[in-house]
């Protein structure tokens, strides 16, 4: 019982884990171009110091690309218009994420059709595909023919003009590094919403781009002719004074290994995940050990009986085969219950990763093919063997005289290597705990660093997403938070455009008033309401907070900005001005001078 409740129990945590990395590793395989789909990154240089890694650049890229390249076969761009809200009849259905793609994203990525043609879906403007969850939502759908939805109009967001449903698709696997529920057509970006430079520019850097190659073109020296593509279509220097250099990311690779800024793919990290499968392989290595040190513990009880089968004419190889059918059944036996605790244990543990796991991730496509679930097959029957063997091995070796004259005794071969595959059990657990409690002190670490704005007691309330933003906008905001300010418990309230913590924006064309117009620094920068500072609770080095009289509804009109320490400690600013940056008792000599931004 001992033997078969240590089995189950590793083979149990082992098979949990190990479809959490199978699934992970498994990130859009389910799309049969996969192996040929590439995402755009690039990276922004000035004054030759890397300032972004990011995912997002200019609408012109992929097409450009395509127009420049014999071996770019397809290309889509792909907006986030995040969550919006679907209004159909009187029904609004809220928080549906949004993408605005190219018609050809259907070509190049495998989603399947429930209803409408892929091929034209979304050639034209004001043309929406929503999931099948969706369309059940907003259409009350209980059946599996969806073709009688296709055609209906409804709105999105706050949009003056009604959209054509033109096909519904499955719902996007957890699987999948691009996660929406709905697809705008990229035409009504262009046209209906009047964004002009979203169809063809090399100035704003909004987009996001996904190319196909050519089956067999290598994918690194297509990246080796960027540089010239680069230089032919971006002159950064008349814009942010920055360079910029291009290059491809497979697709399989972009969940697992990604580092980038400006991110709207499902990440996560390739370390976690092979940190995870050697762990599932200690798991299950410490439980077979354990089973062969029991089993060899034992061999004094059997060892008459082995005596009694060799004297009635039992051979060596026939005793080893016994002993080893033994192991395999308790093996099998331990596997049945294994897979028990797994059925049982399936919810808690889907909560914990927040995926919707099963047994069939344990055979999910993954990286380099099968070889996941290829290799837990081969571990598992090697380790059966293997833990089976060498107890079989020892109980067939006895000698029947000496046992029968009880005269046997434990060789010392066999005592040293039960005592080091102790050690190693021991170690391996050692190895796991001391694994666990480092991570808890880093985490713990983290925790209680100091941040620079106090987050203890501060509430972040998401503005309402179905109002316009028009010339009332400004006052509802400050009516609004006015009405925060009288709750019984507000201490403070205020307002921004990004929440600390969350990546906020850039201007890439940062230079002091009196500096060489044509050098540029690179700022985070945040729009923020009066009370700001004081409802973070932040400390002021110099100068003032903001007062009413700085704001204004026109950007062009606001001429009074607040820099953190970093800002002015950055040397190349203050060299390019002729001054070096000032010490703490000097801050006050920087309040006053003029910065420009473009």
């Amino acid at each position: 019982m001992i033997n078969i409740l240590g089995l189950s129990l590793g083979m149990a945590a082992c098979l949990l884990i190990l479809q959490h990395v199978n699934f992970e590793l498994s990130y859009d395989h389910f799309n049969k171009n996969a192996s040929d789909i590439y995402r755009v990154v690039n990276d922004r240089y000035q004054n030759n110091k890397l300032i972004q890694h990011g995912t997002i650049t200019y609408s012109a890229v992929s097409k450009a690309m395509k127009d420049d390249y014999p071996e770019v076969l397809n290309y889509t761009r792909v907006l986030p218009m995040g969550q919006q809200i679907l209004t159909f009849k009187d029904k609004k259905i809220p928080k549906e994420q949004a993408l605005a793609v190219d018609n050809s994203f259907f070509s190049m990525f495998s989603y399947p059709f429930l209803a409408g043609d892929s091929k034209t879906a979304l050639k034209e403007a004001n043309t929406v595909i929503i999931s099948e969850t969706l369309a059940r939502k907003i259409f009350d759908v209980h059946g599996n023919n969806f073709d009688p939805y296709v055609g209906k109009l409804i709105t999105v967001a706050q949009d003056t003009f009604p959209s054509k449903v033109v096909g519904i698709i499955k719902d996007v696997p957890e699987n999948s590094v691009l996660q929406f529920d709905m697809l705008l057509s990229y035409q009504t970006v262009i046209h209906s919403y009047g964004y002009k430079q979203a169809d063809y520019d090399f100035t704003d850097s909004d987009f996001w781009h996904y190319i196909q190659l050519k089956a067999g073109t290598d994918y690194k020296v297509f990246d080796a002719k960027l540089a010239a593509f680069s230089q032919r279509h971006f002159q950064g220097n008349k814009i942010s004074g920055s360079v910029e250099k291009f290059y491809l990311q497979p697709l399989l690779k972009v969940h697992l290994y990604s580092d980038t800024e400006y991110e709207i793919a499902q990440t996560g990290s390739s370390t976690v995940v092979w940190g995870l499968l050697i762990i599932a392989l200690f798991i299950i290595s410490i439980a077979w050990i354990n089973y062969i040190n029991l089993a060899t513990a034992r061999s004094v009880e059997r060892a008459k009986e082995v005596g009694v089968r060799k004297v009635t004419g039992a051979t060596q190889g026939q005793l080893i085969r016994q002993f080893l059918t033994e192991s395999f059944l308790i093996n099998i036996i331990a596997l049945v219950i294994a897979l028990v605790v797994v059925y049982l244990a399936q919810g808690v543990f889907n909560d914990l990763v927040q995926h919707q796991l099963s047994f069939a991730y344990l055979f999910k496509k993954g990286l380099g093919g099968y070889v996941v679930s290829i290799g837990l097959i081969v571990v598992i029957l090697t380790g059966i063997f293997v833990s089976g063997f060498y107890p079989a091995f020892v109980l067939s070796a006895f000698k029947p005289i000496m046992v029968l004259k009880g005269k046997f005794s434990s060789s010392k071969k066999g005592a040293i290597l039960r005592k080091g595959l102790v050690i190693g059990q021991f170690a391996i657990t050692v190895v796991l705990i001391t694994g666990s409690f480092v991570v808890y002190k880093q985490i713990k670490y983290m925790s209680d660093q100091k941040l620079g704005v106090n987050i203890d007691q501060v509430l972040v309330v998401n503005g309402p997403v179905f109002v316009k933003q028009d010339t009332t906008f400004v006052t509802r905001t400050n009516a609004f938070v006015g009405e925060l300010d009288q709750i019984p418990g507000v201490k403070n309230a205020a307002t921004s455009f990004w929440v600390p913590g969350n990546e906020m924006g850039r201007n890439f064309g940062i230079r002091a008033s009196d500096a060489d117009p044509n050098t540029h620094f690179t700022m985070r920068f945040d729009g923020v309401s009066q009370d700001y500072i004081k409802t973070y609770g932040m400390t002021l080095l110099a100068g003032r907070g903001f007062a009413p009289t700085d704001y204004n509804p026109k950007y062009d009109k606001l001429h009074n900005l607040i820099l953190n320490q970093d800002a002015v400690k950055n040397p190349g600013i203050f060299i390019a001005t002729g001054r070096s940056w000032p010490y703490h008792d000097e801050w006050n000599k920087e309040v006053g001078h003029h910065w420009r931004c473009s």
